[in-house]
């Protein structure tokens, strides 16, 4: 019991400090990155089927809705997500809604991988991560992702009042998370918009994500067809919220 409350502590603490950064940032916000800014042809460019299947997975793990959950998978899989792929998603959602859910969901994804051995499909392995760098490099590293996704580097009064907050942020989410390389930020950000979307409470957490989905070089159109999957596979709320979002985005800061 003691474990379960420190992640979940740990957990809102750092989805709660990301929210207050990025809200802090975005509105200062006018230019991505230059080696993740979106082309034209990019603009016009529906999300593959692999990315498509991503936020319905982490929409009905984030809620506990293991029989959506085992089909999202299913449905993942079909769509060429490897077995990699399905893990790094739900592992990196433990940031996001508690090591409870991922160890659940993880359970889940190895009854659906044996199902499918059963009915012989044999689902691709992918690829383990690359190294990710210990101590000060990975404080550098993470300090780096962490302003490559959001958009410019984060400070505050916040992290000086707390700066362990600040230093977790950027050696264990920046750094040993978003520093994996076997999963694009992509993917990793449409995972964590279907989950934040699914949760009700988190609505800025939400609004920031959209704005690091931009930053990353997911467009309005991908991000509304990807609300759109979520409404088709039965998680309308999360729909809701995602699109609500996206217009408030939109709009800007004067309509958040």
């Amino acid at each position: 019991m003691s474990n379960t409350t420190h992640a979940e502590r740990l957990q809102h603490l750092v989805v709660g400090v990301l929210a207050a950064a990025l809200l802090a940032t975005s509105a200062g916000v006018t230019a991505q990155p230059a080696n993740q800014a979106p082309s034209a042809a990019d603009a016009q460019q529906s999300l593959s089927r692999k990315q498509q299947s991503i936020a319905p997975i982490a929409a009905t793990m984030a809620v506990g809705e293991m029989a959506q959950l085992n089909t999202a998978l299913n449905h993942g899989l079909d769509a060429g997500l490897t077995v990699g792929d399905a893990k790094e998603i739900l592992v990196q959602l433990y940031a996001y809604t508690g090591f409870p859910r991922t160890l659940n969901a993880l359970g889940e994804l190895m009854k659906v991988l044996d199902a499918r051995k059963q009915r012989g499909v044999q689902d691709a392995p992918g690829r383990e991560p690359g190294p990710v760098p210990t101590g000060r490099e990975l404080l550098a590293q993470g300090t780096a992702n962490q302003t490559r996704l959001i958009g410019s580097p984060v400070r505050g009064p916040l992290f000086e009042f707390s700066p362990q907050v600040d230093e977790y942020l950027k050696t264990h989410l920046f750094g040993d998370i978003f520093g994996r390389d076997n999963l694009d930020w992509q993917s990793r950000e449409l995972a964590t918009v279907g989950a934040l979307a699914a949760l009700s409470g988190v609505e800025s957490q939400l609004q920031s994500h959209i704005a690091v989905s931009m930053n990353v070089g997911l467009t309005a159109a991908q991000l509304r067809q990807a609300a759109d999957v979520l409404a088709e596979r039965g998680q309308a709320e999360a729909a809701r919220r995602t699109r609500a979002a996206i217009d408030r985005h939109l709009a800007g800061p004067a309509a958040r």
